[in-house]
């Protein structure tokens, strides 16, 4: 009995991190596979190296960059890897183009599939993301829920599979690396803000439209906090091609920083005033009780609507305008945020593993 756990981009190594231990602690075999869709090795294997993760038994080199060629591309690797495995089931984690790959060949291979971090929706049909994730929901046969909401969504959409409610284990990451990174990191050594707002944009409906780019670089410049922005691969990308960039480097208030560890980014998302993000997973993070930090979304929807029910987050929207206005009420005012996550406790690993073990001993 064993299982493939698959991943292929930096946040499906960290939130699988806990689940991969967990495997170890409790002696359940498992194959580690790596598709290659983050390439480079600071954005996707380094991860593997500074979390102390087993070297992946199998790392795909992807051709192509376009979505619906890399998905192809992924599958025939990823099924010739499985059909000689022949393992029992297939973990996979979240929304990505490596997710809906493994999950159509896990299905079309006749293996179970189980998905960690089920049943998020935003309902924004423009996000690639929202069509993965409904279609690896519905092709799954363990559905592990981060959150009630997520369960009601899956629910409502009578899929197939079984769904639990484990939490996310972006908490349990988040718990077992802070103080790993607090002794490690160097990073607040090199910042020349003692306060400051820390700042990420990656996502391609964002950092591809010229006009939105420009609203949020603007917004920048004229932000009332010093700002900290490590700029993701496609980001430094786009901001050379559309000219930004020099705007940025000219700023006395903005430091740029290259792609960071995950050890560095969670020392500076513990030690910053404030986060504006257009990530899902830091509108998670940020929930974590260790981190604590309010969290401007710079989007039209979020598919964490947990986190701003809860007052963590904010959806603010990609006009200069409102992320001025809501940046500066949010630093004027009392900060007094839950001393709960909404998306667990911290053990969501474990609910996960000891599902996955009881699923492997039915059906052995």
């Amino acid at each position: 009995m064993s299982v493939a756990v698959v991943v292929g981009t930096r946040p499906e190594i960290i939130k699988m991190a806990p689940v991969i231990r967990e495997l170890e602690a409790r002696s359940v075999p498992f194959h580690f596979i790596h598709t290659g869709q983050h390439y480079d090795y600071e954005m996707s294997l380094r991860f593997v190296d500074e979390l102390g993760l087993p070297e992946p038994h199998y790392s795909f080199k992807l051709r192509s960059r376009r979505p619906a060629s890399q998905i192809g591309e992924m599958m025939g690797k990823l099924e010739r890897v499985l059909r000689k495995l022949r393992a029992e089931l297939l973990l996979i984690q979240g929304d990505t183009n490596t997710m809906l790959a493994a999950a159509l060949t896990g299905v079309k291979l006749g293996m179970k599939v189980g998905h960690v971090e089920a049943g998020l929706r935003s309902y924004d049909w423009r996000m690639p993301e929202e069509h993965n994730r409904r279609m690896v929901d519905h092709v799954s046969d363990y559905l592990f829920a981060p959150t009630e909401r997520a369960r009601r969504n899956l629910l409502e959409e009578h899929v197939y599979g079984e769904v639990y409610v484990t939490g996310n284990t972006v908490v349990d990451a988040v718990l077992q690396h802070l103080p790993i990174a607090e002794r490690r990191s160097s990073i607040l050594r090199s910042l020349r803000f003692s306060e400051y707002a820390l700042v990420t944009i990656h996502r391609a409906e964002n950092v591809d439209n010229t006009a939105v780019l420009r609203n949020f670089i603007e917004a920048l410049l004229e932000s009332p906090i010093p700002i900290v922005f490590p700029v993701h691969p496609r980001t430094a990308k786009r901001l050379r091609q559309y000219h930004f960039l020099n705007k940025l480097l000219s700023s006395e208030k903005i430091q740029l920083l290259p792609p960071l560890g995950y050890f560095d980014f969670l020392t500076l998302m513990k030690h910053c005033r404030i986060i504006l993000t257009d990530s899902g997973g830091l509108q998670e993070e940020a929930t974590v009780p260790c981190i604590r930090k309010p969290v401007l979304v710079l989007r039209l929807s979020t598919e964490r609507p947990e986190a701003v029910e809860a007052g963590f987050a904010k959806v603010v929207g990609v006009k200069k305008a409102s992320i001025l206005r809501s940046l500066n009420e949010a630093l004027n005012k009392e900060v007094n945020l839950p001393q709960t996550s909404p998306f667990g406790d911290g053990r969501a690993s474990q609910r996960i593993v000891n599902i996955i073990r009881e699923a492997l001993q039915r059906n052995s």
